[in-house]
């Protein structure tokens, strides 16, 4: 981390707090007034949450700003998780005893439609001195600091990394009260660091930035690839509900046929069409292209999508050359195409929510 680039922009953070007393009054009741109610859900208490209480819980978060229903939404996290299991994976996030780097791993093996920017900032209200608040505005900030190891996508943000980022904070939160700024909880970093690390030049470039290297699903651990996996698969969905589709994961369109991802839409009164979306890290394609054969069996499904790497498609496509069903049904996306396009439609959504438009329960 550049430390000179850091002070300087902690001396102007402070200089700030001086001029402007009302408003860093406002933003320390606000930051108190959250960590309050985070905080006042116990073991006890999350594990006993009605739906109604997950809702109240999940949409309050600044993650959820990219969802206009934001109903939907939790509904569909409750349905994919179900009630118990959702409250119990949860406790055991929030106050487990284990390791926070393993208590990530499992949460985000185990369960679907939540990501780091929802974790991470459930974790971070409800323990500010112990966890730091990810997204893609911490992203930004971290990188203009020259913090080495940075996750450009959601899949490579494991536990280990998340502790990684939980200490990088924490460096910057004793710079700050070194400085003389007594709020030093990393959610005032979080305030920091979208105060006076978003800087025009960076922020503006960050859907230009290519990382280095690409997605090597072979090289990756039976965890990672899952992660990977998981990944895609939930923003595949996220991408369908944007455009419009009913999107949902793990579903079954056929016998003997559960497909990653499936959009849907209902064409007047002559019926549905379904698109679906099979994502391969690891495993035997043998087993993709039979599954994604039993699927066209289903004469609503109008479209069959591989998603995968540049060195995995290929494979598929040699394999699939010679299944005369299926050959020339099949498309193919890339893995890091599906990554830009949701983060661009995230940023879209994000700001037009922020408008207000349309009240929530409408």
């Amino acid at each position: 981390m550049n430390k000179i680039i850091l002070s300087k922009h902690i001396r102007n953070f402070v200089s700030k707090s001086k001029k402007d007393q009302n408003k860093f009054k406002q933003d320390f009741k606000e930051r108190s007034v959250l960590i309050g109610y985070y905080q006042n859900f116990t073991k006890k208490r999350i594990l006993s949450m009605t739906h109604e209480e997950i809702y109240n819980y999940i949409s309050k978060l600044w993650a959820m700003l990219i969802w206009g229903n934001k109903h939907y939404v939790v509904d569909k996290i409750i349905e994919d998780n179900g009630l118990e299991n959702l409250q119990k994976k949860l406790t055991e996030l929030v106050w487990g005893e284990k390791d926070i780097a393993v208590r990530w791993d499992n949460f985000r093996t185990e369960i679907k439609g939540m990501g780091p920017a929802i974790i991470s900032e459930i974790l971070c209200k409800t323990h500010p001195n112990r966890f730091m608040l990810w997204n893609r505005r911490a992203y930004v900030g971290l990188n203009y600091l020259e913090v080495k190891n940075l996750p450009r996508y959601d899949y490579q943000l494991t536990g280990k990394i998340y502790k990684y980022l939980c200490k990088i904070c924490k460096e910057i939160s004793t710079e700050l009260k070194k400085a003389g700024f007594q709020d030093d909880t990393l959610l005032t970093v979080d305030y920091f660091i979208w105060g006076e690390l978003q800087v025009e030049d960076n922020l503006s470039k960050i859907f230009a930035v290519k990382p280095k290297g690409k997605i090597k699903t072979e090289l990756e651990t039976p965890r990672e690839s899952k992660f990977i996996h998981n990944d895609i698969r939930d923003k595949l969905r996220d991408i369908g509900e944007w455009l419009g589709f009913t999107s949902k994961i793990e579903q079954k369109v056929s016998e003997g046929s559960e497909i990653d991802t499936i959009w849907e839409s209902t064409i007047g009164n002559m019926g549905r069409v379904i698109y679906i979306f099979e994502v391969q890290t690891k495993g035997s394609i043998d087993s993709l292209i039979l599954n994604l054969l039993k699927s066209l069996n289903n004469p609503a499904v109008q479209g069959v999508v591989a998603v995968s790497d540049q060195k995995q498609l290929e494979i598929i496509k040699k394999h699939i050359s010679n299944v005369k069903d299926l050959k020339d049904k099949l498309k193919y996306w890339d893995y890091e195409e599906i990554l830009k396009v949701h983060e661009s439609l995230a940023f879209v959504n994000t700001s037009i929510n922020n408008l207000g438009l349309v009240p929530q329960g409408f």
